[in-house]
């Protein structure tokens, strides 16, 4: 943390996501709890009758709101440290409300953007020569000042319009998508979740999950919900179908997998996928597209941006989304296990 490093960007946004992943998984749960057991169609539409239940989604809504200042603070403390902190988190707070004669919301695109903005400036005022008289106020007045002053004035004068006119657009466009689209889209998510197991491809993903549900598009969380699950899940379920083809610590590997996969990890996948990635990484993907493509096409729906089933209680559409689990996950294991040799077979090729 120091000097901003465009480099290390990919890992600056990695750090805020990685802080704000807790306060999506608590408003979720908490929202689709209050929604799941509290609420009820009528003839006005959903409606919760309970003051309780009510609460409840206080609760979860509070969760989702501190998503954008989070994911804000922490990019901006990633590159600059603690004197970015309050910055990011003000200026993610901007992002997640209407600003301007326009009355522009940006969510988590632009809370992205005002978190590196709010690092860049910090670690340069961070190197200024300060006269010594003034050194014990800057890291805590003078650089929040500062920083959120010309950040913040510049983002709702000159920037929060056209980036809310690109997010509306992306959303725009992928709202008016066939069923058929969506599917599609569904897979593609499917692939990326999958390829490189939590890594940046995956993260990446999320985030535009992220940006679909925020406009309040929560079927793009069934997506990540399906697609977040089935490597880690089918990983592990291969190495029970077919004990031949791993070695005893990658039947144990099998076993977490299964387990964190059940969680919503898709990390679990990893122990079994670096020793043998060619025809791990493909069977992944091809599982995780088709299953999330059922997803699609059951029409689920996810409140909560987490995967697995332990999410199952937040899912509209339980059924469809175990099939599409379930799917994508055998055919992960029986495509893996059948492009894999015999250890025995592998051991005399090596030798």
């Amino acid at each position: 943390m120091g000097k901003f490093d465009i480099k290390k960007l990919k890992d600056y946004m990695m750090t805020g996501i990685s802080y704000m992943i807790p306060c999506c998984i608590v408003g979720g749960m908490f929202f689709a709890l209050s929604i799941g057991i509290g609420g009820h169609t009528s003839a006005g539409g959903f409606v919760i009758d309970s003051q309780f239940w009510r609460d409840v989604q206080t609760i979860g809504l509070a969760g989702f709101n501190m998503m954008p200042p989070v994911l804000a603070a922490y990019i901006a403390y990633a590159i600059a440290g603690k004197p970015a902190l309050a910055p990011g988190f003000i200026l993610g707070y901007l992002a997640n409300g209407a600003v301007g004669a326009t009355e522009t919301k940006t969510g988590f695109l632009g809370a992205m953007i005002l978190g590196t903005c709010a690092g860049i400036l910090v670690s340069y005022l961070k190197g200024v020569k300060w006269p010594d008289v003034i050194k014990p106020i800057v890291p805590v007045i003078i650089i929040p000042l500062l920083t959120v002053g010309v950040v913040g004035i510049l983002y709702i004068e000159v920037f929060a319009y056209p980036i809310g006119l690109a997010v509306g657009s992306l959303v725009n466009f992928l709202t008016s998508m066939s069923n058929t689209s969506l599917v599609i889209c569904a897979m593609l998510v499917g692939v990326c979740l999958a390829a490189d197991m939590g890594g940046p491809i995956n993260k990446t993903c999320t985030v535009f999950l992220y940006l679909m549900a925020d406009a309040g598009r929560y079927e793009f969380f069934a997506f990540l919900a399906a697609g977040a699950c089935i490597p880690a899940i089918g990983m592990g379920l291969a190495t029970f179908l077919n004990k031949r083809k791993y070695t005893e610590n990658e039947r144990t590997a099998g076993l977490t997998s299964l387990i964190m996969g059940c969680m919503g990890l898709t990390e679990g996948a990893i122990p079994l996928a670096v020793p043998d990635p060619l025809r791990v990484i493909p069977s992944i993907c091809i599982g995780g597209a088709l299953g999330c493509a059922i997803v699609a096409l059951f029409g689920c729906i996810n409140y909560c941006p987490h995967g697995g089933l332990i999410v199952l209680p937040a899912i509209t559409g339980k059924l469809g989304y175990l099939v599409g689990v379930a799917a994508g996950s055998l055919v992960t294991a029986l495509l893996v296990n059948f492009l894999k040799k015999d250890v025995t077979e592998e051991a005399k090729e090596a030798e």
